[in-house]
């Protein structure tokens, strides 16, 4: 199964709550619920030491808009980049959100979830 044969709208039914759920457990700082959709090659790359400094830490991170503003998708390989607007509640400007999703073992997956 190769996530890119879907339609646009096919992704977008399953990237638009994926990402909704980062934004909303990044800002609670609920870590444990923020990585549950993520590959297991994601999770095994993570320093949880440092992803946990930003939940901690990270003023950006903790106050992101749950609104967002869907800009396109990429699709490459296996895999299909999700991109976003994102604004803060705290910190003037935007940002752009990206989130690589494709299948592990039959599932959806995130594969990379980032703002920039």
């Amino acid at each position: 199964m190769n996530i890119i044969d879907k339609t646009d709208e096919e992704i977008l039914e399953i990237a638009h709550p994926m990402w909704d759920d980062l934004i909303k457990y990044s800002n609670k700082g609920q870590y444990g619920k923020f990585i549950r959709k993520f590959s297991y090659d994601l999770l095994l790359g993570l320093n949880e030491v440092e992803l946990g400094k930003q939940f901690a830490h990270s003023e950006l991170t903790r106050n992101l808009l749950e609104e967002r503003d869907y800009l396109g998708l990429i699709r490459r390989g296996q895999h299909v980049t999700v991109l976003y607007r994102v604004r803060s509640t705290k910190r003037e400007g935007e940002w752009l959100g990206r989130m690589v999703l494709g299948y592990e073992k039959g599932e959806v997956r995130i594969f990379a979830a980032s703002i920039f």
